[in-house]
């Protein structure tokens, strides 16, 4: 999420409880050898657009490629309990969302309480932050190189050491550019009572799984999300391994779902700047004209219907059928129905599980109660007509109003 237009939530379901404020080798790379000066200067020129990409996400980020690997927890073991993948969709985080959580082993616990630490050697060249009713929050980006990033969020405290270049820096009239080095394993903040957003940015590896990638400039960084797992030594994926509930490949999660002619994937209402929003990206519910039908980000096999205004709100649901699956839904499909329901998950076993205690391949359960119907129908390739009923049941609703709406990619 940009600086301004962060969210910030609770939501408790009768089985998770989730905080959400809401492969490329990482090793120096080689040359291609080649005698074909078409496929030389082709490379050049990706090469060219992968630096230009990582100084629009970073300023200050200096050199190419990838010399070494992550190699450190960014939290103690004991204090997270898992690693929530790539791809929740929760509140007014409508599309998969571009970041990993660290969920904190007590959501309880007090602001501060967790120490937090770079997880390789890194010049920390971005830092932006917000106050709210819980206090002050920080936004990191940890520059390797100008292809290759990390980035933290929702740290409650920097080191007095790095706070004061911050506060130097940002003095004035004008910012300094800022240019912090930490090490692998050095303190850089606090966290306390919430999640710790991270994720990996590869400028050299664009994510192919969007239509339109242009219609995400709001923020310039998600089309780069990468895999953490590539990025990490083989010591700290053991680890991250370790503490990550979903077993489906990739194991990270994923974000970029859409499917030219199908339904899966996400999409915008027509006339409100794509990911940008109806704020254009200057903060507020930016997220109003949003709406995606993509995967659970623990279990795959369910599909989730996240909607931008659900009677005002934004809201997720599932569907108990499951059915009709969203990756093949076409414009020959005509006006399809969802039933839409609440879920939790349960263990291998069928218990309920809470969402912040190590298991392995949680399943999506559904709800009975009905929450309301969406009516979607494909226009055509890239463009749908959909509309939601609150308190409805599919039954009871016919076809689309005079309210319904045009979503594109």
């Amino acid at each position: 999420m940009s600086k301004a237009r962060k969210i910030f939530l609770f939501l408790v379901t009768p089985l998770v409880l989730v905080f959400a404020v809401a492969t490329a080798v990482a090793v120096k790379r080689t040359p291609i050898n080649t005698t074909n000066s078409q496929t030389t200067t082709e490379t050049k020129d990706n090469e060219n657009e992968a630096y230009k990409a990582g100084k629009a996400i970073s300023q200050g980020c200096e050199g190419e490629g990838f010399p070494y690997k992550l190699s450190k927890l960014p939290m103690d073991e004991s204090d997270f309990s898992v690693v929530i993948p790539y791809g929740l969709m929760v509140g007014g985080h409508v599309t998969p969302i571009d970041h990993q959580y660290f969920a904190p082993a007590d959501y309880m616990s007090k602001r501060d309480i967790y120490e937090v630490y770079a997880m390789a050697d890194a010049t920390i060249t971005d830092i932006g932050e917000r106050t709210n009713e819980r206090g002050t929050e920080y936004r990191l980006v940890f520059s390797i190189t100008c292809n290759y990033f990390y980035y933290y969020d929702l740290v409650t405290s920097l080191t007095p050491e790095i706070k004061k270049v911050y506060d130097e820096a940002r003095g004035g009239s004008l910012r300094k550019p800022l240019s912090i080095k930490v090490k692998a394993g050095e303190l850089i903040g606090r966290i306390g009572g919430q999640t710790l957003d991270f994720a990996v940015w590869d400028t050299t590896k664009p994510l192919k799984g969007f239509i339109y990638p242009e219609h995400y400039k709001a923020e310039n960084w998600k089309l780069y999300t990468a895999d953490p797992l590539d990025y990490y030594t083989d010591e700290l994926k053991a680890k991250i391994l370790a503490r990550s509930p979903r077993i489906a490949e990739p194991v990270s999660g994923k974000i970029d779902y859409d499917i030219d002619g199908k339904l899966i994937g996400n999409w915008f209402e027509e006339g409100t700047n794509w990911y940008g929003g109806k704020t254009n990206g200057t903060g507020g519910e930016y997220w109003g004209g949003h709406l995606s039908f993509a995967p659970d980000h623990y279990d795959p096999t369910y599909f989730i219907i996240s909607i931008g205004d659900f009677g005002g709100e934004a809201k997720q649901f599932t569907t108990v059928a499951n059915t009709p699956d969203p990756a093949q839904v076409s414009p020959q499909s005509g006006l399809v129905k969802y039933e839409l329901v609440q879920w939790g998950y349960t263990d291998a076993n069928g218990a309920p599980w809470s969402g912040n205690t190590v298991i392995k391949g949680p399943k999506v359960k559904p709800q009975s109660a009905v929450h309301g119907c969406a009516l979607v129908q494909m226009k055509d390739n890239r463009s749908i007509q959909f509309e939601s009923f609150p308190k409805q049941s599919c039954s009871s609703v016919v076809g689309f109003s005079a309210k319904v709406k045009t979503y594109l990619r």
